[in-house]
């Protein structure tokens, strides 16, 4: 039943005018100046270091395939970034938390769900890639063109927009009690639901939904992939040859790791075991540590990435000398 206080948005002017609070980490108010530079410093470095990947890989003349997925990564984990960390850093500032407009808050869910799918579309791509570079290498020019690459980006960014829109809509339907406070440092769907005015379980059926379509589809996908890896894998009599296959799919078998580990703890729950202080911690190591790690693996484990990134401070030396 909706809980009093509730306020149904019947028309446009209702929601434009609606405003949250972030509460954010207003508990930890003595720590508030300690967070705000480790965040800030995570956020410019990690910035950093996807911008270095994504020019590095733009002026890089010849790209394979994965040097075109590592891009897209690159390119999603800077916006993602940007729509989250800056309204964090803000709620750190803001000794009661922060406000958010109704539509803005829709459009940071929005966005967050949109790109976080997108990376997981993105993974089984790129799983799908390694498959074929281990299991069918004589075609895997012929089957990984670069048109295929472009269109298999396209449809990981389409497919996540189209889920996300559905989602967005979906949540911001419902009446949201008074007070609209949100205890998290952005709009994340779990939190936002917990402050809807609404006991029915059908709630929490749209995110459900997406759940499946954005985490579990591309995650059977690339379940897939690996068992197929796998079995070729264990046909190759020399350890030697079957460690090297095996290293090129090191640095993709991390970041999905990572990506789906703190993914599937914080969506893939029902909405009574909803824990904000274990949300919170989760989502800071979801949204800043590891986009943050994301460059280091790609520099660490990927030769193609490392030449790529040697190249553009070869360049960047050249022009500064003439």
């Amino acid at each position: 039943m909706p809980c009093e206080g509730c306020m149904g948005r019947d028309n446009v002017s209702t929601g434009a005018t609606m405003e949250f609070l972030l509460l954010g980490f207003s508990e930890l108010l003595r720590l508030r100046v300690l967070l705000f530079l480790i965040f800030l410093v995570i956020h410019l470095v990690t910035l950093a270091g996807n911008m270095m990947i994504f020019l590095a890989v733009v002026m890089e003349p010849s790209r394979p395939p994965m040097l075109l997925f590592l891009c897209q990564l690159s390119a999603i984990e800077l916006c993602y970034t940007l729509v989250i960390v800056p309204k964090a850093l803000l709620s750190l500032v803001a000794a009661e938390g922060s406000t958010i407009s109704f539509l803005g808050c829709a459009a940071q869910m929005l966005l967050f769900v949109a790109l976080g799918g997108a990376e997981c579309f993105l993974l089984a791509a790129m799983s799908y890639d390694r498959y074929v570079a281990i299991c069918q290498p004589l075609r895997y020019v012929a089957l990984m063109s670069q048109g295929l690459c472009l269109h298999l980006a396209l449809a990981c960014a389409l497919g996540a927009s189209a889920v996300a829109l559905a989602l967005t809509a979906a949540v911001f339907r419902l009446p949201f009690c008074q007070p609209r406070r949100i205890d998290h440092f952005f709009c994340d769907v779990p939190a936002v639901l917990h402050v809807a005015c609404t006991q029915s379980y059908g709630a929490e059926l749209p995110l459900l939904a997406a759940c499946v379509l954005l985490l579990l589809l591309p995650f059977l996908l690339i379940l897939a992939s690996y068992v197929r890896i796998a079995a070729d894998l264990l046909r190759i009599a020399s350890p030697a040859g079957r460690g090297k296959a095996f290293c090129t799919c090191i640095s993709h078998l991390a970041i999905t790791l990572l990506h789906y580990g703190c993914a599937t703890f914080i969506y893939i729950r029902p909405k009574s075991s909803y824990s904000p202080a274990q949300d919170k911690v989760v989502s800071l190591v979801y949204t800043n540590i590891t986009p943050l790690m994301y460059p280091l693996i790609y520099s660490w484990r990927n030769k193609e990435i490392r030449g790529v990134l040697r190249k553009m401070l070869r360049r960047k030396k050249i022009a500064q000398v003439n």
